[in-house]
């Protein structure tokens, strides 16, 4: 009999990532009446731009004296913006995103953050995926709380995916988690090893005395029969489209095949990165923005030549900006507010959704936060969703539209 334990199950290859935070709905890949979602489900993608993206050069107010004034180097010249108005222009890289912006499926907004702003990437990035106020700490994220919350007690139960080696607290609730794997093939192949398959034939549970480490031989079977099904869906309509051969191009084609077999898969996570620009920035965020930009592109594309892109929503969000002012190293800090992006054939609200940062009124140097990002999640849960913000969130948030 094969025996393990605790410790050196934790230590035996990707599969043990991706058993530790399986999600009870994944049981239900096995009854082969689960009935998979048809066209028409609301899909929300998350692009996480890790590392703090410095906002002012991705949506640059090129008549403002002062962004040329606090950036002499590191100012993106009006004639090499891509024009959106008379006013704002996008990175010259986004070519996509001003393509998007001229057919009604981009919008931005401007200062979005919190109050009592932390700079400290791990602290900032816990309190977006955890939606809580900068002095709580909470160990359950927004979307795993939407996975407790929409479907307690029912046999159809909403599920959530992350293209990632590693599950985002985002993800995590209390009774439910999304699920974290690169691509389907590849948790496919490793759960079928055979070491895998000879732990679970083997592993006998006593359930009167179940011990810890049953919890995991458990969950692993579990794995075994869920990632088989998540192949098998992917495989339903593979994506034909021509993505880029670049990390988040083939994270966001395998997203599109599971998108268009209609798993029954409301949220998507994904991350790019890093974003943290302390030095040499005109290049890092370049050669970022050409991969984001590139995959995004192909992405919609997908979307709309399968008559998908009116269900599905992109938001973009990063941890916290950058300051004003460039530093001695061709870069900027950890700053405050940004802005994110929203991509969508169905979008309530597009184009410039509010007003530029105002840099006449800073705080230390700091852009000012106009919009709690929190309202974005509730207004997003309620309105995209259609779950129970308040709920979710703890507390009721005013929507933006």
């Amino acid at each position: 009999m094969v025996q393990i334990k605790r410790r050196e199950f934790l230590q035996v290859g990707s599969l043990a990532t991706a058993t530790l935070f399986l999600p009870k709905f994944l049981k239900a890949f096995e009854n082969r009446e689960f009935k998979l979602v048809p066209p028409g489900n609301k899909v929300l993608v998350i692009l996480q731009l890790s590392g703090g993206n410095d906002g002012l050069n991705t949506v640059i107010p090129v008549r403002n004296d002062i962004y040329y004034r606090e950036r002499p180097k590191l100012g993106i010249e009006r004639s090499k913006g891509l024009s959106l108005t008379d006013e704002v222009s996008l990175h010259p890289e986004l070519k996509a995103f001003a393509d998007l912006y001229n057919d009604g499926s981009l919008g931005i907004l401007n200062s979005v953050g919190y109050p009592n702003p932390d700079r400290s990437h791990f602290r900032s990035m816990d309190i977006w995926h955890t939606a809580s106020q900068s002095d709580e700490y909470l160990n359950t994220g927004w979307v795993g709380r939407y996975l407790d919350a929409q479907c307690k007690g029912c046999d159809k139960p909403t599920q959530a995916l992350e293209i990632d080696d590693v599950l985002s607290l985002a993800l995590k609730g209390t009774d439910v988690k999304g699920l974290a794997f690169k691509d389907p093939r590849r948790l496919y192949n490793t759960s079928h090893e055979k070491y895998y398959k000879e732990l679970a034939k083997n592993h006998h549970n006593d359930h009167d005395h179940e011990k810890p480490v049953d919890y995991l031989y458990k969950t692993m079977a579990e794995t075994l029969s869920s990632a088989d099904y998540i192949f098998q869906q992917s495989k339903l309509r593979p994506s034909g489209a021509d993505y880029p051969k670049t990390e988040l191009g083939n994270s966001l084609k395998t997203i599109s095949s599971l998108i268009l077999s209609d798993i029954n898969t409301k949220v998507y996570y994904v991350s790019l990165g890093s974003f943290d620009t302390h030095f040499n920035q005109h290049q890092q965020q370049q050669r970022l923005f050409k991969e984001m930009n590139d995959a995004i592109a192909s992405f919609t594309k997908d979307m709309k030549a399968n008559n998908r892109f009116n269900d599905v929503m992109l938001m973009t969000f990063s941890e916290f900006g950058r300051r004003v002012a460039q530093n001695a190293s061709s870069g900027t800090d950890h700053g405050t507010a940004n802005n994110m992006f929203f991509i969508g054939g169905d979008l309530k609200q597009k184009g410039i959704i509010n007003a530029m940062p105002d840099l006449t009124d800073l705080q230390d140097g700091d852009l000012k936060y106009k919009v709690d990002f929190k309202n974005v999640y509730a207004t997003i849960l309620n309105k995209w969703l259609g779950a129970d913000d308040k709920l979710i969130l703890g507390k009721k948030y005013e929507y933006l539209y």
